[in-house]
């Protein structure tokens, strides 16, 4: 059974700029676990089939206009219909005041209800986004993350291959931190993926040698990252002689990460290599491909080959531990 995470109504309160205007128990104790949200349309008019009452209401023009047609005693009824399945939260857009009927029935089945100026659409994008990113699937694993050129490259490898190493150096040449030794993977829709560190090792860096070090402060603010993409895996493993590594770039290999499929690059590592120019030549060359250009490609034509699709097979890794 897949995980359910969860987000605390004060959360969303601070993240959007909501303002309070009733709330029966600590915000951070509401919990939310619904990436949709609801606007209730048919439900005003008494149809509760498929309602999901996990889910927050979101009230606007088109609900206060549709409610002031009746009397107190109807909106009465209606609010309570819906009141009565426990919403977590009421979001009134356009600084809508609520009804005494809705306060009281806010009052009585214990729903918070809070208050923006933004319209409803403006409203409920931002929402939607933020529960997108706080309830999305999500791993942890072992990596590093860091920002080359845009592009979002986690580097994965055995313990000591010189992950954290690499880091640094690209640091140091201007790219930036996001994750290290521990890289948190979130799926925000069916084609992205997003990566982070743990809060209680956010910016820090194990070097074996010297030992723990603060990347912010150390090398400023302009060297980290909160979060990123992942654009591509970079894999680091220790030069195999017996082993034949890809030397055009033909071959598509990608990593299945969440049910998402990444690019991957091998990159074997001996003395003398210079990683960090390495991962920024594959970060720039990365783009390229996904702008629709192969350096690869493009040479065997020049030379009059022909490419032929078993030369550009799809190669997919699905177990990574």
């Amino acid at each position: 059974m897949a995980a359910e995470f969860t987000v605390s109504l004060k959360k969303i309160i601070d993240e959007l700029s909501l303002k309070s205007l009733f709330m029966p128990s600590d915000p951070e104790e509401v919990l939310i676990s619904s990436i949709d949200i609801n606007r209730p349309g048919l439900q005003l008019t008494g149809f509760f089939d498929f309602f999901d009452k996990t889910r927050i209401l979101v009230f606007g023009n088109t609900e206060f206009s549709y409610l002031a047609r009746f009397g107190s005693e109807h909106q009465q009824h209606v609010i309570d219909s819906i009141f009565k399945f426990g919403p977590p939260a009421v979001i009134l857009c356009r600084d809508y005041e609520p009804t005494d009927v809705m306060l009281h029935s806010a009052s009585e089945y214990n729903i918070p209800i809070l208050q923006t100026s933004e319209s409803t659409s403006a409203l409920t994008a931002d929402l939607v986004t933020l529960l997108n990113v706080e309830l999305a699937p999500r791993i942890t694993r072992h990596g590093v993350l860091v920002e080359v050129y845009g592009e979002g490259c986690l580097l994965i490898g055995d313990s000591g291959v010189g992950k954290s190493e690499t880091a640094i150096e690209l640091t140091k040449r201007g790219h930036r931190l996001i994750a290290d030794d521990a890289v948190e993977i979130r799926k925000t829709n069916n084609k992205t993926l997003i990566g982070q560190s743990p809060q209680n090792i956010r910016h820090f860096v194990e070097l074996r040698g010297v030992g723990i070090i603060n990347a912010r402060n150390l090398f400023g603010m302009g060297s980290i990252k909160l979060q990123e993409k992942i654009d591509m895996v970079i894999n680091l493993e220790i030069w195999d002689n017996q082993k034949v590594y890809d030397r055009m770039g033909l071959e598509n290999e990608y990593m299945e990460i969440l049910g998402i499929d990444v690019p991957l690059m091998t990159i074997p590592v001996k003395p003398g290599r210079n990683l960090a120019i390495i991962i920024e030549v594959a970060a720039m060359n990365n783009r390229q491909k996904k702008m629709g250009y192969n350096a690869a490609q493009d040479l065997l034509k020049s030379l009059g080959m022909e490419i032929d699709d078993e030369m550009v097979e799809k190669k997919v890794v699905t177990n990574w531990d």
